[in-house]
């Protein structure tokens, strides 16, 4: 651990942005790198959440794009205001504390920058890793399980997790099933009055019922149109399918940007393994969920909430073809954020105003600190993510006269040190070495 009391005298630009000795110009080089990246994580991402929501005209029109808008301006004002502490902070106090460049300046900038984005997105963040899998197993299995109950989940939680497992696993309907299958008997009459177009799906539809025509279903199974085997089939050709053309529109601009030079990488848009990994991903865990959700019918001969638990860890298991740090942990976030709330709910915990914005500060000022002053205690993908943020920026830091804190702060970057102008230097700099 470094010694809080210890110091050294370089300026901002000498230890910060070394690339260039105005603290103006890097702020306005750092800020236009975020809000580019920001405006590409975000741009897609809203999209594709509004199309898988079906929202309707209005919000294309006039929500959309303050809401892209919204989230990529937290994200570049957390670079910015960043950078801007990070200097600040050397002109008040004359020089550099061990805490200065990494969680003094990255706390406020991270607090201020969250209550930009909105609240719903807020969720609360962990620096801790846990084995992968296992948490997301174990955080499926819990989501769940409220999932199954009743008003355990709410928003957009159970809107997704509707679409993703069907309201057939829902356990309370508001109709009963002599209704529900006076309903599918209605809707096949219908559909078979209306000259049916053979196209791909349709024939794939066909081949599934001939497949698992005389499969089983059990009385408690709601799945009223299907047996059991097609419903666990239809269930991962559809999550396959939502997956693999979800990572094919991620990959759509980074495609397109080499249309002209390298039009051969146009086809890894649709032959790129990470569509097919998201893709097995969704799927496996839609179709193991339900196949053990009815197979636990099948054993107990009913239908219980506490199924919900054991099919959710198992389909957590999917998550092996789809390792996420990003996933596992903003979900297992949004289950303790859940778990808070309804203790508050029922009174057996307290009330901490603004909690979310507290946590998610000092994680991030955490992380960040990690970046400035050991790299090697960091995950290598918010490593990484920093560096597209930045323009790999962050790696230009003069972290070998941060080693004087005793936290081996250039040990990842291979005795680097950066060309400074001897002009707007306090101390004399050290000369780049040469290599022939």
């Amino acid at each position: 651990m470094a010694a809080l009391s210890k110091s050294i005298p370089h300026n901002c630009y000498e230890i910060g942005h070394t690339w260039h000795p105005s603290c103006r110009v890097s702020f306005v080089q750092i800020t236009w790198a975020a809000l580019e990246e920001s405006l590409k994580i975000y741009a897609p991402l809203y999209l594709i959440a509004a199309i898988l929501r079906k929202r309707k005209l209005d919000y294309y029109l006039y929500r959309l794009l303050p809401e892209i808008l919204q989230s990529a301006s937290f994200l570049t004002a957390n670079g910015s205001l960043y950078i801007t502490l990070f200097c600040l902070f050397r002109k008040i106090l004359g020089k550099f504390y061990s805490w200065t460049p990494g969680f003094g300046a990255a706390l406020p900038a991270s607090y201020v920058a969250i209550l930009i984005e909105r609240k719903s997105r807020r969720g609360l963040l962990t620096i801790y890793m846990a084995n992968l899998v296992l948490l997301f197993c174990i955080t499926a299995a819990m989501y769940m399980f409220f999932f199954r109950c009743k008003d355990g989940l709410k928003g957009f939680t159970f809107s997704a997790l509707r679409f993703i497992v069907g309201k057939e696993e829902i356990p309370t309907h508001s109709y009963s099933p002599e209704t529900a299958y006076a309903k599918v008997e209605q809707k096949r009459e219908k559909l078979e009055e209306k000259p049916r177009r053979m196209n791909i799906i349709g024939l794939l539809r066909k081949l599934l019922n001939s497949i698992c025509k005389h499969g089983p279903r059990h009385r408690c199974c709601k799945h009223y149109e299907d047996n059991c085997i097609s419903y666990c089939i239809k269930g991962f050709i559809r999550m396959f399918s939502v997956g693999y053309l979800i990572q094919c529109c991620l990959r759509v601009p980074s495609a397109f940007r080499h249309v002209f030079t390298q039009p051969s990488r146009l086809l890894s848009l649709f032959y790129n393994k990470e569509n097919f990994q998201l893709g097995a991903f969704l799927g496996c865990f839609v179709s193991i969920y339900k196949g053990t959700s009815c197979f636990l019918r099948w054993i107990r001969n009913l239908d219980d909430e506490l199924h919900a638990i054991v099919a959710g860890f198992l389909a957590g298991i999917s998550m092996m073809f789809y390792k996420s740090t990003t996933i596992s942990m903003y979900l297992a976030s949004k289950l303790v954020e859940t778990i808070y709330f309804k203790g508050i709910e029922a009174g057996k915990v307290p009330y901490f105003p603004h909690a979310d914005t507290i946590i998610y500060a000092i994680s991030t000022a955490i992380c960040f600190h990690a970046a400035v002053m050991e790299v090697q205690n960091l995950r290598p993908s918010y490593w990484k993510f920093l560096l597209r943020l930045t323009k790999g920026r962050f790696a230009l830091m003069n972290r070998k006269a941060l080693d004087v804190f005793g936290t081996g702060a250039s040990k990842e970057f291979h005795d680097f040190i950066p060309r400074l102008d001897p002009r707007y230097t306090v101390v004399t700099p050290e000369l780049p070495i040469e290599f022939s």
